[in-house]
C-alpha cells in the first residue's frame, strides 16, 4: 500500500507524517500540504514557502526497502527528483552537492532525509521542497521557481500526484553504487567551472572537480590546490 494524505495547512509535513504511519505494516507513507508554516531545510534551516504557491511534501521509506548506504541514497534522491522534473519541464535540472535542485542557475527546491525510527521501525524520512508558482524572490536572490525558470505555471494537485507516484516507483528500484554517483557527477552544478567558494572566514576561486564514493565533494582551489570537503566545510557562492 503506498498512501498520500493532504493536509491543508500544517507547520511541518516532516513533523506531521509520524501521525500516520501504519503500526503493523512496513508501507511507504506520503503527506503533503500546499499551506505549510514552519518548514524545515538541511542543518535546521528554514524552508520558505508561500500560500498555495509550493508544495511541502514528507515521503516515509522503509529502511529495508533501500539497498544503498545513506548518503549514497542522500544523492540518489536528488536525482530522481532531477529526473522527474526534467521530464516535467523539458529543462536542463543540475544538483547542487549535496542535494539541492537547480534549474538555470536558481534553486528550485531542497532535499531534508533523516533516518528516524517510528513506530519502533526504522525509516528514511524525505521532506522535499518544491518552488511551483513563486514569483517574488527578492529576499532571496539564489531561489526560484519551476514558473520564473521555465515559464510553466503548473497545477499544484496534478503535480503533486505525479511527483508522489514517479518517486514510489524510482526511489526503491535498485541502483548500483557506481550508477548513482556517476549519475549526479553527470549533474553536477557548476562543475569544472570556475566559481566563488567561502571556508571559515576565507573566499577562493576554485573548480569543482568532482563527488568521491564517500561524498565528499573535490574542489581544485586557486591557492590550496585539490581539496576535499565534506558538508557544512565549504560553501558555493556561486
Amino acid at each position: 500500500m503506498m498512501c498520500l494524505l493532504y493536509l491543508k495547512e500544517c507547520s511541518s509535513t516532516h513533523d506531521e507524517i509520524e501521525k500516520f504511519i501504519s503500526d503493523d505494516t512496513l508501507d511507504i507513507q506520503a503527506v503533503y500540504t500546499f499551506n505549510q508554516t514552519k518548514g524545515k531545510g538541511q542543518y535546521g534551516n528554514s524552508w520558505e514557502s508561500g500560500h498555495n504557491l509550493s508544495l511541502a511534501y514528507s515521503v516515509a521509506v522503509p529502511d529495508e526497502l533501500i539497498k544503498l548506504p545513506n548518503h549514497l541514497f542522500n544523492f540518489h534522491t536528488a536525482e530522481v527528483l532531477a529526473d522527474f522534473l526534467a521530464i516535467l519541464t523539458k529543462h536542463a535540472v543540475e544538483i547542487k552537492w549535496p542535494n539541492d535542485i537547480i534549474i538555470k542557475n536558481k534553486k528550485v527546491s531542497g532535499i531534508l532525509i533523516e533516518k528516524k525510527m517510528m513506530k519502533g521501525k526504522p525509516y528514511f524520512l524525505i521532506g522535499i521542497g518544491l518552488n511551483v508558482l513563486e514569483e517574488n524572490f527578492k529576499h532571496l536572490p539564489k531561489a526560484g521557481s519551476l514558473l520564473t525558470q521555465t515559464g510553466i505555471g503548473f497545477n499544484l494537485e496534478i503535480l503533486t500526484e505525479a511527483l508522489h507516484e514517479y518517486l514510489v516507483e524510482n526511489l526503491t528500484k535498485e541502483v548500483s553504487e557506481e550508477s548513482v554517483l556517476e549519475k549526479l557527477n553527470d549533474r553536477l552544478f557548476r562543475k569544472d567551472l570556475i566559481s566563488v567558494f567561502e571556508m571559515g572566514q576565507s573566499r577562493q576561486n576554485g573548480i569543482i572537480r568532482t563527488v568521491d564514493k564517500e561524498g565528499f565533494l573535490w574542489v581544485e582551489l586557486e591557492h590550496d590546490g585539490l581539496q576535499k570537503f565534506f558538508h557544512k566545510e565549504i560553501a558555493l557562492l556561486y
